[in-house]
């Protein structure tokens, strides 16, 4: 029997969570930024 912890269950879910983290944000600014962009063209136009 190990009574040692494994580290790297916590350092991949480490990476995992960061990982996910950096693409969810990325998605949200860029959604974000396209919305912007049409209210700034739609604001042009008037």
């Amino acid at each position: 029997m190990r009574e040692a912890m494994d580290p790297w269950t916590f350092v991949v879910a480490a990476y995992v969570i960061g990982v996910g983290a950096t693409l969810a944000m990325v998605a949200w600014s860029l959604l974000t930024m396209r919305s912007a962009e049409k209210r700034r063209d739609e604001a042009r136009k008037r």
